[in-house]
């Protein structure tokens, strides 16, 4: 009988669990987990890992995959103290989501899971995330946690980057105003000015509502952009380039992502980690901004160098202009960083339409430095087709206005670096 027990094999060590209300619910999953793990996993019910989590078996786990659908959003505070157990025990987090609403998984990542997976499980998904659970740092024991300030203890991303770029956001002071064809457009055309080596350009879409960067350039929207704008604060140099998209190999560019997200999903803090991150490797960094004005605006406002901001001829834009002066005056922020432009701007012919815009100017007391000609059905056709005008319509007036002001902006750069050396 001995000689028969010795030769049994001894069952491998659990060293990951996945958590669910009925993990037949997630296939897929299973099969991942027995392709990374063989027979060193478990599965638990959403009851058993409450109680296990607490146990000191439980610190023996390398990570637990949690996955929840729809049904389970009714559950979010129980499961929410799944994940404070986990992180409790020195347990990594895997957050495993299908048909689950943005605010609900929102809510979820900012309880402490490490990283997330969409459900279906995309190839190799899980097997890049747990690869990337294991390559970053143990977590600290909750005693040692608790006692470290508040400052040690928030994880910093890595700006390994020897750029000290230029931060360009644009915004429309009304609807049609033009600010994402600006945006699009003016990324391209310092990615592409001529002379010398070519500066190195982000185009980062910050409208998570109607973000229309990706359709003018003709890109696909990446979850890799959710789940980065989801915890920021592991953010690093990989993490961030791997958001990024390459159109043309010659402009990075950070779309909106592939849902509709409420504004507040990201807080000030989460967005100037993006900007610095982007700021610190490239040289110009243009950012295409809401129309609304939300809480992280002014984080954005502080770290630019100029803030574009478009209306058009008419009592709206207008309006809109004198309430964001308002609004900046009143909260003291440098309102002066602000450099209008006035899209479909008349023609030097039209007499009347250049005493309206003056007028215009000396109404909210600004001046109008950019005025951008109409580019008409080309600018629509190229937005439509994916392409910025310079491939499109190399003539179009609107474009070369752009382009003039591309080349001035990256000499004018040029000179202040080499003033500083």
């Amino acid at each position: 009988m001995s000689s028969v027990a010795a030769m049994k094999p001894e069952p491998a060590p659990v060293r990951a669990c996945t958590i669910s209300r009925d993990v037949q619910n997630f296939d897929l999953l299973i099969e991942d987990m027995e392709a990374e793990l063989g027979e060193a996993w478990g599965d638990l019910s959403f009851q058993e890992a409450a109680v296990f989590l607490r146990q000191e078996e439980a610190r023996n786990l390398e990570f637990v995959a949690i996955a929840v659908d729809g049904q389970d959003e009714t559950d979010l505070v129980f499961i929410g103290d799944i994940i404070r157990a986990a992180k409790d025990a020195g347990v990594r987090v895997i957050l495993i989501a299908e048909e689950v609403s943005p605010i609900a998984l929102h809510k979820l990542l900012k309880l402490g899971a490490d990283d997330f997976v969409p459900y279906p499980l995309p190839e190799r998904a899980l097997h890049e995330v747990i690869e990337r659970i294991r390559r970053a740092p143990e977590a600290a024991a909750p005693a040692a946690v608790a006692a470290a300030p508040q400052a040690a203890r928030s994880p910093r991303f890595a700006t390994a980057g020897d750029r000290d770029g230029v931060v360009l956001p644009v915004h429309a002071l009304a609807g049609g105003a033009g600010a994402t064809t600006f945006a699009v457009n003016l990324a391209w055309e310092l990615a592409t000015v001529p002379g010398g080596e070519a500066p190195r350009v982000c185009l980062i879409d910050l409208d998570l509502q109607y973000g229309s960067v990706s359709t003018y350039l003709d890109m696909p929207r990446r979850e890799a952009v959710y789940e980065l704008l989801s915890d920021t604060s592991v953010m690093d140099r990989d993490a961030f380039m791997a958001a990024l998209q390459t159109y043309n190999d010659k402009l990075q560019v950070f779309t909106a992502p592939a849902d509709m997200l409420p504004l507040d999903l990201v807080t000030p803090d989460d967005i100037g980690r993006v900007v610095e991150m982007a700021r610190t490797h490239f040289d110009y960094v243009v950012i295409d901004m809401p129309r609304t004005v939300v809480a992280w605006t002014e984080t954005v406002l502080q770290a630019a160098h100029v803030y574009f901001a478009l209306l058009e001829l008419d009592m709206r834009s207008a309006q809109n202009a004198l309430r964001m002066l308002r609004a900046l005056k009143a909260e003291e922020l440098p309102h002066e960083k602000l450099r209008y432009a006035l899209n479909r701007a008349p023609r030097f012919t039209d007499l009347s339409g250049k005493a309206r815009a003056k007028r215009l100017a000396e109404s909210l007391d600004i001046v109008i430095e950019l005025h951008l000609p109409d580019g008409a059905r080309e600018v629509t056709q190229a937005n439509d087709h994916g392409t910025p005008l310079a491939l499109a319509a190399a003539k179009n007036p609107l474009r070369r206005e752009i382009q003039k002001l591309a080349k001035s902006l990256h000499d004018l750069n040029k000179a202040v670096e080499a003033g500083k050396a």
